[in-house]
């Protein structure tokens, strides 16, 4: 059993912020391999399907962003997953706009939902996909984080989002070391 977990905030305030991006890759994946995520249960939605030929579990915590790890042991525990097998995507203040990243492990990087994850969890070894939304050049980086995409962001979301659902089936199908090396760089360069 595979388990990916997209991290945003439940409601429709924050449907389409930068903080969600986690929910739109999870939610575009789940599309793609017709996983209905309609259940409730693991205090979130989730759906269970099969891809790249393993049974995969994807879930969104409805618990709001910085509790996501009560949702996510809820899974992990009651569906034995193993640390490898429990991928994370979510937004990435430090990343530009554009970018991806997948690490087998780490710390939190000062994100909120994966420092609570970590702590509830007791580890740190579980497969994060980092999708950039860049910093703001001044100003509230929590309203950056909750405020929607600029125009010029949107033109290029769909993008994005569809090549972190290509980087999920990667790390299922050939390992999280193949998909670093093809994903681990700006979606947006020529």
């Amino acid at each position: 059993m595979k388990l990916l977990v997209g991290l945003g905030n439940p409601g429709n305030k924050y449907v389409g912020t930068r903080h969600n991006i986690g929910f739109m890759v999870a939610q575009r994946f789940a599309e793609r391999h017709q996983i209905s995520l309609k259940k409730k249960g693991y205090q979130g939605i989730y759906g269970v399907g099969c891809a790249a030929a393993e049974e995969t579990t994807v879930l969104l915590p409805q618990t709001f962003m910085n509790l996501s790890g009560m949702s996510v042991n809820a899974a992990f525990q009651s569906l034995g997953v193993t640390p490898g097998d429990l991928i994370v995507v979510y937004d990435d203040l430090d990343l530009e706009f554009g970018w991806l990243r997948i690490r087998p492990e780490g710390g939190h990087g000062g994100h909120n939902g994966i420092k609570d994850i970590c702590n509830v969890l007791g580890r740190k070894d579980f497969v994060r996909l980092r999708v950039g939304i860049g910093r703001p050049g001044h100003g509230n980086t929590t309203g950056h984080v909750l405020g929607r995409f600029a125009a010029e962001e949107l033109k290029d979301l769909s993008k994005v989002v569809e090549t972190a659902a290509d980087a999920i089936d990667t790390i299922l199908g050939d390992g999280v070391q193949p998909a670093m090396n093809r994903f681990n760089k700006n979606l947006l360069e020529a």
